[in-house]
């Protein structure tokens, strides 16, 4: 009976131990719920400490052209975000995340809550971001604040659909860019939908 006790108050004193060796976000937020199409998801870190990226993520160097080091602002007036940033674009109503990968790459895995726009798509479809078709192609007066990402740093789509969205007339100042893109995602450990 006694060992059962110490046993018992062992447990007990280390538990509080457990708890702040949790993997957060950040020291005081351990998860952020945002909405979906589907619904309600909460975003976290992957909790295994030994946890590694595998497969095509962990691939370090991909042949230039294509797959070249992209710039942390791809055109002038457009805003490079974080992690953090992103979270908040993730809860904000107003901003739409969108994930500029072809739908192979999209269905392999995005970050909950974005919507996939691919660039080969982007200006077509710049209606779905608030733009309205006119005479001489899109009026972006009333565009909507957007996210893109795609694979990674080393990832042009994304870049390159915010360029043509600049061209096509979105405004830079509503454009935000998650350079780290997927490969940042996973690296971190957060939470991937689909896949």
């Amino acid at each position: 009976m006694r060992r059962l006790l110490t046993l018992l108050t062992a447990l007990a004193v280390a538990t509080p131990a457990f708890a702040q060796d949790s993997v957060g976000i950040t020291s005081d937020m351990m998860a952020v719920t945002v909405e979906t199409e589907s619904g309600p998801r909460e975003i976290t870190r992957i909790q295994d400490t030994a946890n590694v990226i595998e497969e095509e993520w962990a691939r370090t160097s991909r042949p230039c052209p294509n797959f070249c080091v992209q710039p942390m602002i791809p055109a002038e007036g457009v805003t490079p975000i974080g992690e953090l940033e992103l979270l908040d674009v993730l809860q904000d109503p107003e901003v739409t995340l969108v994930d500029s990968r072809t739908p192979d790459w999209f269905t392999q895995g995005t970050i909950p809550g974005a919507v996939n726009i691919p660039y080969t798509q982007m200006v077509d479809r710049l209606g779905e971001l608030g733009c309205l078709i006119d005479f001489d192609g899109w009026d972006c007066a009333e565009a909507r604040d957007v996210a893109l990402f795609c694979n990674g740093p080393w990832c042009g789509q994304s870049p390159t659909a915010i360029r043509r969205m600049i061209a096509a007339g979105y405004p830079a100042e509503r454009i935000h860019y998650y350079r780290p893109g997927m490969q940042g995602w996973r690296l971190l450990g957060l939470t991937v939908a689909g896949g």
